[in-house]
């Protein structure tokens, strides 16, 4: 049976990770990507797809960016903002509820990014829809769940439609539009409840849209 990601089910996880239960997300780092393909880069203004317990969004904030975080779960950016509070820069973020399948920022950003977000549309159309919220010069940050046998998420194994692979996602953006700067597959391990190592097979891919 299909997944559906759609808002009641971002909202069960997020309350079950509240609880301590498996798939809390909401006490990690930011993903270690992040700090790699953006340290060269010019703070400006920033968009997280998909914003979840707001761990990278609030790193980019503590880095000097401009940061609109967009979830669809109340849950999720209720503690994305409690974390906000006392570890980053809460007057460079801005929280917003949001369906990222029919939303849109009415603005382009220097930097658009997402970590793991499955909205309730298929993945690459996902990528496809933020790819256009990235202003001329600026940089496109993917990092999602990579489409290989056995490929587990946090805390859930997503479906095919929801995964990628760096090839898939290269594929879609227009050589004539973009410059692909990287495009990896990694697989790393977290620790998980009662210090579970739980492996993630991670696809990043940084692209910058031509001027």
């Amino acid at each position: 049976m299909t997944q559906q990601f759609d808002k009641d089910f971002w909202e069960r996880h997020w309350q079950q990770g509240r609880a301590g239960g498996p798939g809390s997300m909401g006490g990690n780092p930011p993903n270690p990507y992040l700090a790699r393909e953006t340290s060269g880069l010019t703070p400006g203004t920033a968009l997280d797809a998909g914003c979840g317990g707001g761990a990278e969004a609030i790193w980019l904030a503590s880095h000097g960016w401009h940061v609109t975080a967009a979830d669809i779960s109340s849950e999720a950016l209720a503690r994305a903002a409690e974390r906000a509070a006392t570890n980053g820069a809460p007057e460079r973020l801005q929280w917003v509820e949001a369906d990222l399948s029919v939303w849109s920022p009415g603005a382009q950003f220097d930097l658009v990014m997402t970590h793991y977000a499955h909205p309730a549309m298929p993945q690459l159309e996902f990528y496809d829809r933020i790819a256009g919220w990235v202003a001329p010069g600026g940089t496109l940050l993917i990092v999602g769940h990579l489409d290989t046998p056995g490929s587990t998420g946090h805390g859930h194994h997503p479906p095919a439609e929801a995964s990628a692979t760096s090839a898939t996602i290269t594929a879609r953006l227009d050589g004539m539009e973009w410059e692909i700067v990287t495009a990896d597959e990694h697989l790393r391990t977290l620790t998980g409840p009662g210090g579970r190592a739980v492996p993630l097979h991670d696809v990043v891919v940084r692209a910058t849209r031509r001027r």
